[in-house]
């Protein structure tokens, strides 16, 4: 097993990797296109647009949200939620449901010490070992 994939391993099995984490492998390229952490995110205005990386951890779609699904990407610097619409879900229904790893665009939504990312476009993000989520309807 190579290292990126026994971080893939450690995450999807733990939800912690021992050694590096996968997106930060690639930080650098992420950092020239202008993608976030979640870090960052967790710093940037309300009311931004920007784009954030991450492996997604969980896909959510509870009954009582009207379609609305909730994921959680991760990166080297922690989680991030990310708020996606039904009409964004449609837009990318592919990506949204398989992809292991994710480029998202949104917009900030800040409530209190809550942040989260309104998705407006979802992109896959390629990783060089396969990645699986916890999802659940």
């Amino acid at each position: 097993m190579t290292d990126i994939e026994s971080d893939m391993a450690d995450l999807w099995s733990t939800s912690i990797t021992t050694t590096s984490h996968p997106i930060q492998r690639i930080r650098d390229k992420l950092r020239a296109e202008g993608i976030l952490s979640a870090a960052q995110l967790r710093e940037a205005p309300n009311g931004s647009r920007v784009r954030v990386a991450g492996v997604v951890t969980h896909r959510q779609r509870p009954a009582t949200a009207s379609g609305v699904t909730f994921m959680n990407i991760e990166d080297e610097t922690g989680m991030a939620n990310v708020v996606v619409t039904v009409g964004c879900w449609h837009r990318h229904a592919t990506v949204a449901r398989t992809a292991g790893a994710l480029i998202i665009r949104g917009r900030v939504e800040r409530a209190g010490e809550v942040t989260n990312l309104s998705a407006e476009h979802l992109e896959r993000l390629p990783l060089a070992a396969r990645t699986t989520s916890r999802d659940f309807r």
